[in-house]
């Protein structure tokens, strides 16, 4: 069982109270978040380099030597469910922020737009969907 990434938890959890406490001091905190932002990206980097690159702790035979040889197969296919989550959530972050400003922005001129502008609004968070959909069914082929 590979439990690397829990040493990455109390790394965040500290930097989320010191970002807390830097922020407030301005111009100076914001330089500080910004290298405390490049740390965190590091060590995520050292986790996933660990992640990838971590072997069987010994040598099996019988049929756990056969799930050994196709890990690499079903690895890629979480790898890609992975991928498939994490861009189609930021796309819809993305999506859903601009089409939530002009929502809002055409409901404080106009109210009864509400339906329409959320009905918009909910087709961009549909692409989170599709990819949480692709996510588990490569999850399903691993």
């Amino acid at each position: 069982m590979n439990v690397a990434w829990i040493a990455g938890v109390p790394l965040i959890a500290l930097a989320a109270l010191l970002a807390r406490t830097v922020a407030r001091r301005g111009r100076t905190g914001m330089i500080i978040l910004a290298g405390i932002g490049g740390v965190l990206m590091v060590g995520a980097l050292v986790l996933l380099v660990a992640a990838l690159t971590a072997r069987p702790a010994g040598a099996a035979t019988g049929p756990v030597a056969v799930a050994a040889t196709t890990a690499p197969a079903s690895s890629a296919a979480l790898l890609g469910a992975a991928i498939a989550v994490a861009g189609s959530t930021i796309g819809a972050g993305i999506a859903v922020a601009y089409a939530g400003a002009a929502a809002l922005a055409a409901m404080s001129e106009r109210p009864e737009v509400f339906g329409r502008a959320m009905v918009i609004v909910g087709l961009a968070e549909g692409i989170a969907i599709y990819g949480l959909i692709i996510g588990v069914i490569l999850i399903g082929k691993a």
